[in-house]
């Protein structure tokens, strides 16, 4: 099976172009003030070997863009015009995919849910929530919809529903996890894929937003159920103290363990946080 590289970690490569994102928004801010910048970091994973542009819409959602005040069509605009910049930037490089984010619940509260996955909504409430920005999306010109950073068991239920809801569209589904076998309520890996076993719009199922070191042992639990997509953090550590990251994860290394991970099956790769373009580079040259 041929491999897909994704892209790397987006808000990482705005701040590196001049972005300030110390905003509840993050990264999707920019879709109101500077969509240019957006575009441009998109350019630079596609020109570094991407096949596939993960939208600026993780952070952007109907409820996040109403806190700041704007209204329910401007919002819209600002969600569909994620979709636009990733497939400006695929054009002109010359081709690849456009993986529209729907990011989690947890993103919108802005207090770290998504690595505690301590919500206050229940599955009901959640698919809820979901449902507003999922049709948005699943309307638009993206390739395919990536469900990413999942941290809790109903919520993986509430976007299975969605998926049966809209069966023109493509998915998959990545999950933030805890360690080698788990996301990060506790729920096995393999009993969260299993909602998603067997349904044809499921392209992938795996984990983002994790240390590199838990990921070999997730490709292992989910081999042979579907697909599998992985795309880590760097692999640096955030030291909440003194509000900096410790370590430093050579972009060299993360290109030769992504070779291991394709070779334990894992056939959709990439970068989530604190991973640059040089990281994406060295995925596609150590891949190919």
């Amino acid at each position: 099976m041929t491999t897909l590289v994704l892209d790397g970690g987006l808000s990482t490569h705005l701040e590196a172009l001049g972005a300030d994102l110390g905003d509840e928004l993050w990264s999707a801010r920019l879709l109101l003030e500077d969509p240019g910048l957006i575009l441009s970091a998109h350019a630079a994973y596609f020109a570094a070997g991407a096949d596939v542009a993960i939208t600026s819409s993780y952070q952007a959602s109907l409820p996040g863009f109403a806190r700041r005040g704007l209204d329910g069509a401007l919002a819209e605009r600002l969600i569909r015009l994620s979709v636009e910049l990733a497939a400006q930037a695929r054009d002109e490089a010359g081709g690849g995919l456009v993986a529209a984010s729907i990011g989690p619940y947890g993103a919108f509260l802005a207090n770290g849910a998504e690595y505690t996955s301590d919500y206050d909504l229940d599955e009901e409430g959640l698919l809820a929530w979901h449902r507003p920005r999922w049709e948005i999306l699943a309307s638009s010109e993206a390739d395919l919809l990536a469900c990413e950073t999942i941290p809790s068991y109903p919520e993986a239920r509430a976007l299975a529903r969605l998926l049966t809801e809209t069966p023109s569209v493509k998915a998959w589904v990545s999950f933030s996890c805890r360690d080698a076998t788990s996301i990060n309520d506790g729920t096995p890996i393999t009993e969260a894929a299993a909602l998603f076993t067997g349904n044809p719009q499921v392209v992938a199922v795996g984990a983002n937003c994790t240390a590199p070191r838990h990921i070999p042992g997730l490709i292992a639990s989910l081999t042979g159920m579907l697909p599998v997509v992985v795309y880590p953090n760097s692999g640096e550590t955030w030291d909440a103290d003194q509000r900096r990251w410790l370590g430093l994860a050579d972009p060299v290394e993360y290109g030769q363990a992504a070779k291991e991970w394709q070779a334990a099956g894992a056939s959709l790769i990439g970068g989530c946080c604190r991973t640059t373009p040089e990281h994406i580079r060295q995925i596609r040259s150590h891949l190919s």
